[in-house]
């Protein structure tokens, strides 16, 4: 596995901009674009940032689940989670696709929930997916879109099935093990993140302190998570961690702030080396950098702590 050296924002840019002739492959995140139970409408911030990357031109686009607003009750019909996911790919999937730029998502809570009640709002997740699976390098497609894992110019994707508390089921520890063996960058993804971000959100978190150490002894480069709804780039025993902005309602205060997140999106560079740029686009063309400066040193909870990744011991 290649080690990530800490990128920041400005020099991100230069990359963004051609300066840097090793940087191979950009990947845009997008995370919890979704607004109220049941809605079919998106904040007008949705489509501004959908035009903002089609301009930047990734070469794949990620999403870390919360796309549509189910899971809760009365439980919705599929006439209202179908119309729901009409308007997402309407506002999302349709324009990116139309640009060439293939998008790969990961289930969220409100759109494929695992909790018992909500298997059709799970089923239908995966036959609108299904029908819109990019074609891709993949190295384990048999349960997309939950778990599944993608080669793309010599770089390795894990989406993880992670929209309950506790550790992964079904095998998966073991899967992104087959996944990542004798790879070189490997970066998996995820909705619920392994360590918190977020206030209010400290206990909603994959649950396994088991699985750092698995990431550790397979040399996992990045996790990236949605569902705190706050950007965080963190650093945590050799893994880096990176927590989305949302793009839809309810930016929440990272843990030890007080003041709310701004809606965003990331994108990172990913040199033939291993190395791995992340900016974070803000403000009403999202055009603006997060400034790192700006987040705290460290998040820590309980006994979580995350260092800000340019904080973070470095590898020789």
């Amino acid at each position: 596995m290649t080690g990530i050296r800490a990128i920041l924002g400005a020099v991100l840019l230069l990359i963004v901009s051609g300066a840097a002739s090793a940087q191979v492959l950009r990947v845009a995140v997008i995370s919890d674009l979704n607004g109220s139970y049941g809605s079919t409408e998106y904040n007008p911030r949705v489509s501004v940032a959908v035009q903002r990357i089609i301009a930047l031109a990734p070469d794949l686009v990620i999403s870390t689940g919360d796309m549509v607003a189910g899971q809760r009750r009365p439980i919705l019909g599929e006439p209202e989670v179908r119309a729901m996911w009409d308007a997402f790919h309407e506002t999302v999937t349709n324009p990116l696709t139309r640009a060439g730029i293939p998008v790969v998502v990961t289930p969220g809570n409100h759109d494929a929930s695992a909790y018992g009640g909500f298997e059709r709002e799970r089923a239908i997740f995966a036959e609108e997916w299904i029908l819109r699976k990019p074609k891709l390098d993949f190295v384990d497609d048999r349960d997309f879109p939950f778990f599944y894992a993608f080669r793309m110019k010599g770089m390795t994707f894990v989406s993880l099935d992670a929209t309950v508390l506790g550790p992964l089921s079904g095998g998966q520890e073991q899967r992104l093990c087959a996944a990542a063996a004798g790879r070189g960058t490997v970066i998996a993804y995820s909705h619920l993140p392994l360590w918190p971000f977020a206030v209010d959100r400290e206990t909603e978190v994959i649950g396994d302190p088991g699985l750092q150490d698995l990431f550790r002894s397979i040399g996992l480069d990045m996790h990236l998570s949605g569902h705190h709804h706050a950007f965080y780039p963190g650093w945590k025993d050799g893994t880096v961690f990176v927590g989305q902005g949302c793009l839809g309602g309810g930016p929440r205060r990272l843990i030890g702030t007080t003041k709310r997140s701004v809606p965003s999106f990331t994108l990172l560079a990913i040199s033939e080396t291993g190395d791995i740029g992340i900016t974070a686009y803000q403000g009403e063309t999202f055009s603006e950098p997060v400034d790192w400066a700006g987040l705290p040193p460290r998040i820590v909870d309980g006994t979580s702590a995350l260092t800000r990744l340019d904080l973070a011991p470095q590898a020789p």
